[in-house]
């Protein structure tokens, strides 16, 4: 027991045992939640699923608690004797108890108000309730409902008052052995702190955010239970929301453009589709630009590009001359691809409705009988990759923790010291794994070495030299080369010629050439239907606009998906070629692609009109000049509000109930 207070009382040893009660205290909020609201979450409990949970609520609970008490930290360690005086001690104190009592209030609030929203707290509630003269009546009656709540947050904060733990003063300790003990002990503490903040030690990986909390769940709604509040509303302060626009009337809006999707009846004498397999492939990086197959103009017939089997490929699918990314990040890519969700002012994985239920190409397929697979090879928590898929009914995740389990490969020592394991291994790894799989299937792989810093493994530096003023050409070689060798295993597989292969970009890269470089150019990416059996006709489509949101409406008409959904993208395969279009967004302007022209809109008026067939560098704006542009405005005024209008309320997927038709006052999306 001497021991224990001696260590305890040195200032690292109080920080940690102060540390350990908020850890307590949270995790008892989180108890007090799930009980509250037993009748949702316990049915769904399994002993895999509490451990997952209590492990994500860990995480989640370290990041919250070092942001509350960085301060306190800070003030405890920081190497000054002068500071060791009784009224400095009071100080530290108080801001250990406040912040932390603050953090117990806000997450058994949460327990409360839970039921009303189905979701942990955000900052929009501070904008939500702005105009709400009766909140405080409303408080205080709920306070007086959940009295225990009440009792128990007291009880809690009164042990942490009454257990609290002061450091020793330096008229206690030596003063060069104080100097020592509080330098050492603030250089371990600091990036301990960091690290916690941002809730991952991985180089390579981004601060997790509400949307992280998908990886530990098995429903959408269950992630409440995993996060807290604080780190709730940390993660949104300041961030970007999704604002309604007062554009026109939800009847008109509709009249203008719905995404709801409809299956289309089918008469008894029609066959239902064949049940193809799919293999969705994420090109990191893989612009368009780079390519051969699309840029047969350039250099006078004369450039050949840097993927040569991409190229064959291309050349024997039905793919599109005008096919644009969605986004400009990774993390923009699975929720277009996967669930048609453009990017709108913030990454849908990043926003206040990550939370929201969300359809994807996975859950959509499964009532078919589809099983699915999201494999990719960075580590398992990478851009929330792994979350994201759980959340859109992905059965199985493969990353570098399955990887490295493998025996028949090289583990962490096919990894690219930055991102992931190198595609070529990795690749070979998925084909393995998908040749046990059932029929029929859906797959979905994204690859990763053709990022930033580019790098190539050692034994084929020579092999793949730097290629021009691109660095990246060399990867998209390296890369270019493992899906040849990729297809060449699946090609003797017996169920390759019942196959469908959608091959995307999750975005650009460096460009070179000038017309990839304009507002529209940067979104430029290949999009690749391919299909061995020949079934969808090889050509290159010039008289269709596509974009990576109409990948999923694409692939379920063509399987034939029986279900209802919410895209904002369209059927390629029917939709009339006027009427093709798609959309993205970048630093506050949004921007529709459709016929002819690329209109450019501030959220406010339009700011450009530009006829980027004729005039691919966008130098002449043609605004007023086209009688498309009231149209176009009016479909991308209708397209924004539907958009935010969905995030807001929490309506991007269809409910069952009205999967037998289309829901009151509203048109099929499907064109």
């Amino acid at each position: 027991m001497k021991v224990f207070k001696g260590i305890v009382g040195t200032g690292i040893g109080s920080v940690v045992f102060n540390m350990l009660m908020a850890y307590v205290a949270f995790e008892v909020c989180r108890v007090a939640f799930f009980v509250e609201h037993w009748s949702t979450f316990a049915p769904y409990m399994s002993f895999d699923l509490a451990l997952r949970m209590l492990y994500g609520g860990f995480v989640f609970d370290t990041s919250a608690l070092f942001y509350i008490n960085a301060l306190y930290i800070v003030m405890v360690l920081l190497p000054l004797h002068l500071k060791e005086v009784r009224l400095y001690h009071r100080i530290t104190k108080w801001v250990y108890i406040v912040p932390n009592a603050l953090g117990i209030a806000m997450n058994l609030s949460d327990a409360v108000y839970f039921a009303y929203t189905g979701r942990r707290t955000t900052a929009t509630v501070f904008s939500e309730f702005v105009n709400e003269n009766n909140i405080t009546s409303i408080v205080a009656t709920e306070f007086l409902r959940h009295w225990y709540f009440v009792l128990l947050a007291a009880v809690m904060v009164w042990a942490m008052w009454h257990f609290y733990r002061t450091p020793r003063t330096c008229e206690e300790i030596r003063r060069v052995r104080y100097y020592v003990i509080q330098v050492v002990s603030l250089a371990i503490i600091v990036p301990i702190t960091l690290f916690g903040m941002r809730g991952s030690t991985t180089a390579g990986t981004r601060p997790i955010t509400i949307s992280n909390a998908h990886q530990y769940v098995d429903r959408a709604i269950e992630t409440a239970v995993v996060l807290n509040t604080p780190f709730a509303l940390f993660r949104t302060i300041g961030k970007p929301t999704h604002s309604v626009p007062d554009y026109m009337t939800d009847e008109e809006m509709v009249a203008a453009y719905n995404p709801e999707h409809y299956p289309v009846s089918r008469p008894d004498s029609v066959a239902v589709p064949k049940r193809k397999n799919v293999i969705i492939l994420i090109c990191e990086s893989l612009a368009k630009e780079y390519t051969g197959f699309y840029n047969q103009d350039l250099y006078r017939g004369e450039y050949k590009g840097s993927t040569p089997f991409v190229d064959s490929i291309a050349a024997n699918s039905l793919t599109y001359k005008y096919s644009y990314a969605n986004g400009h990040i990774s993390m923009d890519a699975n929720p277009s691809i996967l669930s048609s969700i453009p990017m709108f002012v913030e990454p849908f994985v990043l926003s206040t409705s990550s939370l929201n239920d969300v359809d994807g190409v996975a859950s959509l397929l499964a009532p078919d009988g589809y099983h699915s697979a999201y494999f990719h090879g960075g580590h398992n928590i990478t851009m929330g990759f792994s979350a994201y898929a759980n959340a859109i009914g992905y059965d199985r995740y493969f990353g570098l923790d399955e990887y490295e389990q493998s025996p028949k490969y090289g583990g962490y020592a096919d990894f690219d010291g930055k991102w992931a394991i190198f595609d070529e291994p990795f690749l070979q790894y998925v084909a393995d794994e998908i040749e046990t799989f059932e029929e029929p299937f859906v797959a979905t792989i994204f690859t990763a070495t053709s990022h930033h810093p580019f790098p190539i493994p050692a034994q084929l530096k020579d092999e793949y030299p730097d290629e021009g003023e691109l660095e990246i050409l060399k990867c998209i070689r390296y890369a270019d080369m493992a899906l040849h060798h990729f297809f060449d295993r699946l090609s003797r597989l017996p169920w390759y010629e019942n196959a469908l292969f959608v091959i995307v970009a999750d975005h650009t890269s460096q460009s070179a050439q000038a017309e990839y470089k304009t507002d529209l150019g940067t979104y430029a990416v290949p999009i690749i239907f391919f299909t061995p059996d020949g079934s969808l006709e090889p050509q290159l489509r010039d008289d269709i606009i596509a974009g990576q949101i109409d990948i999923m409406p694409t692939i379920l008409s063509y399987v034939g998906c029986a279900q209802p959904y919410v895209a904002f993208g369209q059927d390629l395969l029917t939709v009339e070629p006027a009427l093709s279009r798609t959309v993205n967004y970048n630093n506050g302007i949004y921007q529709i692609v459709k016929g002819d022209y690329l209109l450019q809109f501030d959220g406010k008026e339009t700011k450009a009109v530009y006829n980027f067939k004729s005039d691919p560098m966008l130098t002449t704006n043609i605004v007023g000049d086209i009688a498309e542009q009231e149209s176009m405005e009016l479909e991308l005024k209708a397209i924004i509000r539907q958009y935010m209008l969905r995030m807001v309320e929490n309506r991007l997927t269809i409910p069952s109930s009205a999967s037998s038709g289309v829901s009151s006052g509203a048109s099929s999306g499907a064109e």
